[in-house]
């Protein structure tokens, strides 16, 4: 199995699941870019974003809970988080991407890294559930736009710092991290949060 096959192959170890119900799981990301980084995976076997068509709107729904009770399950704030997909995947399997905002961990060791989660490059679930509403499909990026986002300045995601490095970078986000005012607002957004239909959640730890 190829590496970019490595979530079907955790998704199938019972350790690896914190989550789960009858369609979905949430596992831990192994290269964690934050303090808190969860990956939500369908059973099905869905490669990517793009093979995603309005059908697929109630699975959505179904990872989006998952992603909220994994939030709870871990006892921190749904306010302090990222939740979304990246524009350029390069893991197989569809896969929602739950990530705090501090980004203050040992794996984010590149500016790839930071731009993939911190740039367009990351799609956040409402845009990505409007726009597969609205138009049946996702569109990828033209590759001269991912490679201007990949090369944009280090920007800090809670002020208005630019870093001329990575390390730079880390440390600043630590500052952030140690203030006692915690990040509580939410990056805009243009399109309007869908609300799943009202149900308990499916979902049980493992």
């Amino acid at each position: 199995m190829s590496w970019s096959n490595g979530l079907v192959k955790e998704i199938l170890k019972p350790e690896s699941l914190i989550i789960s119900s009858e369609i979905a799981v949430v596992i831990a990301d192994k290269f964690p870019k934050a303090r808190h980084h969860y990956l939500v995976l369908p059973l099905a076997d869905i490669p990517s974003i793009f093979h995603l068509n309005r059908s697929h709107l109630p699975l959505l729904e179904e990872l989006h809970l998952l992603a909220r009770n994994v939030v709870e399950v871990k006892g921190v704030h749904w306010q302090d988080f990222s939740v979304g997909f990246h524009a350029e995947p390069s893991m197989q399997r569809l896969h929602l991407h739950v990530i705090s905002r501090d980004f203050v961990s040992p794996s984010l060791k590149t500016k790839k890294h930071w731009n993939s989660f911190n740039t367009e490059l990351f799609v956040p679930y409402t845009q990505l559930y409007a726009q597969l509403e609205k138009e049946n499909t996702i569109a990828r990026l033209p590759k001269s736009l991912k490679d201007e986002l990949l090369a944009k300045p280090l920007i800090c995601n809670q002020c208005e710092f630019v870093a001329k490095n990575l390390p730079t970078l880390k440390e600043h986000l630590v500052g952030h991290l140690l203030d006692p005012n915690p990040i509580r607002n939410e990056p805009p957004v243009t399109t309007r949060e869908p609300v799943p239909p009202h149900r308990e959640p499916r979902s049980q730890p493992c």
